[in-house]
């Protein structure tokens, strides 16, 4: 897409590798050159792959493994390689390393990282390149793998699937949202400089993480809503829907009927900016075709009948909601899905849609694509 610079992403398919993804797309409409196992196991490929990049932000590497000396081995190879194929093709772009506050400790994880450091510095030194040497504290959000990414995912997949998480070790915990580092580490990559940068987590202890997820989720199974005003609740609430859906949806609200007619709650939220409307969709024609990167966004079909479709980004896998007002469901958006909803009946579809966020056409976080 014009304007978008080409950025290479060593461990694009992992955590924070797909939520950069996410980023450049919502900010330039493309996608990033994506580098793999694949690159790194072929150096022709690697060799392609960087040959006409602007910047690489290397994020490729291994947390946890069942053998220690395999953490201690990849990491560093790692950057062995890409240095390796940046030496073949001469090119001293700027790289943007994904680092951990563990580096500055004395683990098997954090000596690896530190090596790893070590090892682009240097090239960076030799060859008058930009390093970038992020140190990243523990991050969390939508699409974190349980028992690896971090202690969150594997509360919210705990919860999700009907359990209690489990505090072995109550201590402070550094949190970060993913989502705003992808958004540092792309600043970066378009605006260089070498050095070291420390990224500052929320300080909070694991049990009231545990405590916090316990309530959104003791709530949200009548389809309740937290406090999104407090951008860390807004977080935690969107990494455990990410755990809970599909599977969670829909939801059938209770209805409240007596002599007047029938009564259907459809959202109960605490505080936060809140917008509520209903729009009327003609037989056959679409709505949405887009998603978003912190909204909570909220469908229920009043009346008539229609089909919610939704994609995960950078999935081919499509989840569908029938809908009808004869039976109010309600079916939440999650974020990085994109999402539509089509009139199948008849007769005009009435549908209710509530956000927490009044609409900024400013900063819409409404990213056009298509399900």
């Amino acid at each position: 897409m014009s304007g978008m610079p080409r950025i290479a992403v060593t461990g694009f398919d992992g955590f924070v590798g797909w939520h950069v993804r996410c980023a450049a797309r919502a900010r330039w409409g493309g996608d990033i050159v994506g580098l793999g196992i694949e690159e790194f196991a072929d150096p022709t490929l690697m060799d392609a792959g960087l040959a006409d990049v602007a910047a690489v932000i290397h994020l490729a590497g291994v947390n946890r493994a069942e053998d220690p000396a395999e953490i201690e081995r990849t990491n560093p190879w790692l950057a062995e390689q890409l240095v390796a194929s940046l030496r073949r093709l001469d090119r001293p772009v700027p790289v943007v390393y994904g680092n951990s506050i563990h580096s500055f400790g004395d683990t098997v994880f954090g000596v690896a990282k530190r090596k790893s450091a070590e090892i682009l510095a240097a090239w960076g030194e030799e060859v008058g390149a930009a390093v970038m040497d992020v140190a990243m504290p523990n991050l969390f959000g939508e699409h974190g793998l349980p028992n690896y990414n971090s202690v969150v995912a594997t509360f919210c997949h705990t919860i999700a699937g009907g359990g209690s998480p489990s505090v072995v070790d109550d201590k402070e915990l550094p949190l970060l949202y993913v989502g705003e580092v992808a958004d540092r580490l792309l600043d970066l990559a378009v605006s260089p400089r070498g050095g070291q940068v420390l990224l500052e987590g929320r300080s909070t202890w694991v049990s009231e993480v545990a405590s916090r997820l316990t309530t959104i989720a003791s709530d949200y199974r009548t389809g309740k809503l937290p406090d999104l005003s407090d951008p860390f609740t807004k977080q935690l609430f969107n990494t455990y829907r990410s755990a809970t859906f599909p599977d969670h949806f829909p939801i059938h609200p209770a209805p409240a009927e007596d002599p007047r007619g029938r009564l259907v709650e459809a959202v109960k939220a605490s505080g936060g900016e809140v917008q509520v409307f209903y729009s009327s969709t003609n037989p056959g024609f679409t709505r949405g075709q887009h998603w978003h990167r912190h909204k909570v966004e909220r469908f229920l079909v009043l009346s008539g009948s229609g089909t919610i479709r939704l994609r995960k980004l950078f999935s081919d896998e499509v989840v569908e909601f029938p809908v009808s007002g004869e039976k109010p469901a309600i079916v939440d958006m999650p974020t990085f899905w994109a999402h539509s909803i089509t009139n199948t009946g008849d007769v005009p579809m009435v549908t209710l849609f509530f956000a927490d966020e009044l609409f900024d056409p400013a900063n819409p976080d409404t990213i056009p694509e298509e399900v």
